[in-house]
């Protein structure tokens, strides 16, 4: 539920079927000021997305528009750089809760982007695969972007109550083919799967989103490739095999 795909930069603002906020041209979206000079265009993710899928819901279901907010939401968070430009959370009330850490604001969220306010942990030094607290917003979306070059998917797994509090399990996946933190790709699948708890108003904006779901699941898949210079000095001597 990071980084949804990241989208490849500014391009033509053209209608996405999952991220209804992109549809939004002309006197809704004409002020809004983007990250990368436009909205996003998320062609190879949501391929990736239509591939390796476990559940397609039915047009208007319930599974599909909460799939299709989160989705959006992320756009957003990613691509947007002021909150009052958001279409899919109430800008004063929202908060973001992850794994119950104390909350953060729409505001500070923004601040930190979406890998770093979902990875914040408050384990040891030693022990952080990933340390937030080091990170800027450019940077942590390229450590992503670079891991999985294909995009970053996300789905809807279940939903098992509807609004105002809507709860629902997700899945998050990409296929490791860049490197990540001196790891090398090792071109397998990455993903995990979390719980959520949205509560919506009754314009189905989000106010309060809380995310469970255990960061060591993404991270085995991410560190299951050898330190990139083992790797190349592997590959640099013949008789290494």
């Amino acid at each position: 539920m990071g980084s949804g795909g990241e989208g490849e930069g500014a391009g033509a603002a053209a209608a996405d079927k999952y991220r209804s906020v992109v549809l939004l041209q002309g006197e809704v979206e004409k002020n809004t000021h983007w990250r990368h000079g436009g909205p996003p265009t998320y062609d190879a993710v949501n391929l990736l997305f239509e591939q390796g899928r476990t559940k397609e819901w039915p047009k208007g279901s319930l599974e599909e528009t909460v799939q299709n907010a989160v989705k959006s939401w992320e756009m957003e968070l990613s691509h947007k750089t002021r909150l009052q430009d958001f279409r899919t959370i109430n800008p004063e009330k929202f908060k973001l809760i992850v794994n119950g850490r104390e909350g953060l604001s729409g505001e500070e969220t923004l601040k930190l982007g979406s890998y770093n306010a979902l990875l914040k942990s408050s384990l040891p030094e030693e022990l952080k695969y990933y340390k937030a607290e080091e990170e800027s917003f450019e940077s942590s979306h390229d450590v992503f972007r670079s891991a999985f070059p294909r995009g970053f998917a996300w789905e809807v797994i279940s939903v098992y109550s509807g609004p105002p509090q809507i709860a629902f399990k997700f899945r998050h996946w990409g296929f490791f083919e860049g490197p990540f933190k001196g790891h090398a790709p090792t071109g397998e699948i990455a993903q995990f799967y979390g719980l959520a708890i949205l509560t919506v108003d009754e314009s189905l904006k989000v106010e309060e989103a809380e995310i469970y779901y255990d960061p060591a699941e993404l991270f085995g898949g991410l560190l299951k490739g050898p330190p990139i210079s083992a790797a190349s000095s592997s590959h640099a001597c013949p008789f290494s095999h």
